[in-house]
């Protein structure tokens, strides 16, 4: 998932260097919604194991 946010990001700059701001805007925010969703997805694996009490790696 953190190598399509990176994936959007590099597309959002290349879009916006280009001057295709529509798309630059677009590429970004499913960037951005990917980090936030890895982000919450590694905090719940995270308490998950902490409730099964698994020790960290």
């Amino acid at each position: 998932m953190l190598e399509l946010m990176l994936l959007f990001i590099v597309v959002a700059l290349v879009a916006g260097y280009f001057g295709f701001f529509a798309l630059s805007g677009t590429a970004a925010l499913i960037a951005q919604v990917l980090f936030f969703l890895a982000i919450l997805l590694i905090i719940f694996r995270g308490v998950g194991d902490a409730l099964r009490g698994r020790p960290p790696i």
